[in-house]
């Protein structure tokens, strides 16, 4: 699929679920996405083998993030104009059936959500949101010696370039 061509739910056929138990999201990201990064976001990013875990595309401003080997639906975020221009989220929900997703965080979920979006969708190297990925696991699980990089493949997965 050419990275300018759009990703939408229909390119999933049936595998894409809604989300069983939404949640509401007390904390969101505070990013404020340049009108360039929302083009890009809207156009979604489909998974391309195994190691890919997200897929994601958008229905007018809202944007639907789904695991892509189950394609159980774990964040949707609804997007707005910022203030001084780009976009930023206003709202978003978070999956919270233990059986779908396992976060039960909200500061996790949060960065999950901007991890995803700038990582995965937009390719960027997010260095700073994934130090804090792997500390916010390593600090979950009380284990100080996880390896960063199965953290961040587990939880993240990579992102093959177009």
């Amino acid at each position: 699929m050419p990275a300018d061509e759009r990703v939408t739910r229909s390119s999933f056929s049936d595998r894409v679920q809604p989300i069983s138990v939404p949640r509401p999201m007390p904390l969101l990201p505070r990013r404020v996405w340049s009108d360039e990064d929302w083009e890009r976001i809207r156009l979604g990013y489909r998974s391309r083998d195994m190691d890919e875990k997200w897929d994601v595309f958008a229905e007018g401003d809202v944007v639907f993030l789904h695991r892509s080997w189950t394609g159980n639906g774990v964040f949707e975020a609804t997007f707005a104009p910022g203030d001084g221009g780009g976009r930023r989220i206003a709202e978003a929900v978070v999956e919270r059936d233990a059986e779908r997703y396992r976060g039960d965080d909200d500061e996790y979920d949060c960065l999950m959500l901007e991890l995803v979006l700038s990582a995965i969708v937009l390719g960027e190297p997010a260095r700073e949101l994934r130090e804090k990925l792997v500390e916010s696991t390593r600090k979950r699980s009380g284990s100080t010696d996880v390896p960063a990089g199965l953290v961040q493949h587990s939880a993240l997965g990579l992102r093959t370039d177009p």
